[in-house]
């Protein structure tokens, strides 16, 4: 394995010059899930749950996490993003939720950290939003699936 590349020579925090690298066009996926009770799922199916429209407002906190992702990582390169996308997928035999994201840009640098973030907001929005009828919720399964563009290239779960 490679040392680590946000460390120095000395140990410290920092972040990686990508000034020298060719832009690409970069594409991530990630998926991660919520587990609920069926009656929490039957409640978001039906639209009677008490703060309204749960799976589009999640989808929509994951969209403005992606967006953010490099205020909340501190050595995360800021990008400008041309997509990002989150799809929320009902599932009676979790029962619960699939959470799905895909963000794409041209640049130096991958976003893997984008769409692991519009995938971990979106589920904590569904968790947040259905808090009051359901605690015994879980969130799992958070991983990236999928890169494209860069050094590295190709890469599928």
């Amino acid at each position: 394995m490679s040392r680590l590349t946000h460390l120095d020579a000395a140990g410290r925090a920092r972040m990686i010059d990508v000034s020298g690298k060719t832009p690409t066009e970069r594409v991530a996926t990630a998926v991660g899930q919520l587990t609920c009770q069926p009656e929490t799922l039957a409640a978001v199916l039906a639209g009677t749950t008490p703060k309204g429209a749960v799976v589009q407002t999640a989808e929509l906190a994951g969209i403005m996490a992606a967006k953010r992702t490099a205020d909340l990582v501190p050595l995360c390169h800021p990008l400008p993003l041309s997509k990002a996308a989150v799809q929320i997928t009902a599932d009676e035999s979790l029962p619960g939720f699939w959470i799905s994201a895909e963000v794409k840009t041209v640049g130096v640098t991958g976003v893997e950290l984008e769409a692991l973030t519009a995938v971990s907001v979106a589920c904590l929005t569904l968790f947040d939003m259905l808090k009051a009828v359901d605690r015994t919720m879980v969130i799992g399964g958070i991983e990236v699936t999928g890169k494209s563009g860069g050094k590295s290239d190709n890469w599928q779960r």
